[in-house]
């Protein structure tokens, strides 16, 4: 099932993020599917469960890049579903003028120990992939470490008009331990306050007006940082969890 949790566009897409509350969120859990449905792959949960193991350089580029609104910027993550190393991907994201390109290719269980370790990609491995051959390359000019990992529960919901995907990510956490990164379970900490949770609007060339209408409401607060960087800036500061409520 895992396979069919994110579908990786191949083009730029327009990607609108906003900082949302706990009554902000309850309101969109209920005029959201009102208006589009529940992504179907998510199963009886109703939401699946994301790991990303963020890269960086020695001097943290991309780190201090989304801090200060670099355009155009890009960086490196691993990730997995619900634990589980069944599928495991190496993503690059792209952010220009506003826009996102998200690329991506398989990493299977060994590559990722080594990318986990520091011990990197060879170049034999990497030339006949594009991705992995500009990650071998990074790697080599720019010291590229594993720096942190990132995780959180989506509620995903999807519509084909304007290929929009509208995600709730909630308990956002965060490790430093990114040896743990294949684990089943993971110590993780906290990096929003209390009851804070993010709202995500990706969507093609246009976004339909009932869906942009279902969303609005006071209090809607826009943000431009990446879940990468609040969770370098934030996550030393909270103690580790590993049980988290909405």
């Amino acid at each position: 099932m895992e396979t069919k949790l994110e579908k990786k566009p191949d083009k730029y897409r327009h990607e609108l993020k906003y900082s949302i509350d706990k009554r902000q969120l309850e309101t969109l859990k209920l005029r959201i599917p009102a208006v589009i449905p529940l992504d179907p792959h998510v199963g009886e949960k109703g939401f699946y469960e994301i790991r990303s193991l963020y890269f960086d350089d020695v001097d943290n580029r991309c780190y201090y890049e989304n801090e200060n609104g670099t355009d155009p910027r890009e960086k490196f993550r691993i990730r997995i579903y619900n634990g589980s190393t069944e599928r495991i991907r190496l993503e690059l994201k792209r952010k220009e003028r506003g826009k996102t390109l998200k690329t991506s290719c398989p990493l299977t269980i060994e590559q990722c120990a080594n990318l986990m370790d520091g011990r990197g990609i060879s170049w034999e491995e990497a030339k006949d992939n594009p991705l992995l051959a500009k990650f071998f390359l990074w790697q080599e000019l720019k010291d590229l470490k594993p720096k942190v990992i990132v995780e959180y529960d989506r509620i995903p919901f999807i519509c084909p008009e304007g290929n929009v995907r509208i995600t709730l990510d909630i308990n956002i956490r965060s490790s430093g331990r990114v040896e743990d990164f294949m684990g089943e379970k993971i110590l993780t900490r906290p990096i929003m306050p209390v009851g804070g949770h993010l709202l995500e609007v990706k969507y093609d060339e246009f976004l339909p007006d009932y869906i942009y209408r279902s969303i609005q409401m006071r209090g809607l607060s826009q943000t431009t940082f990446s879940k990468y960087y609040l969770c370098r800036k934030f996550g030393a500061s909270h103690r580790y969890s590993r049980e988290f409520s909405v």
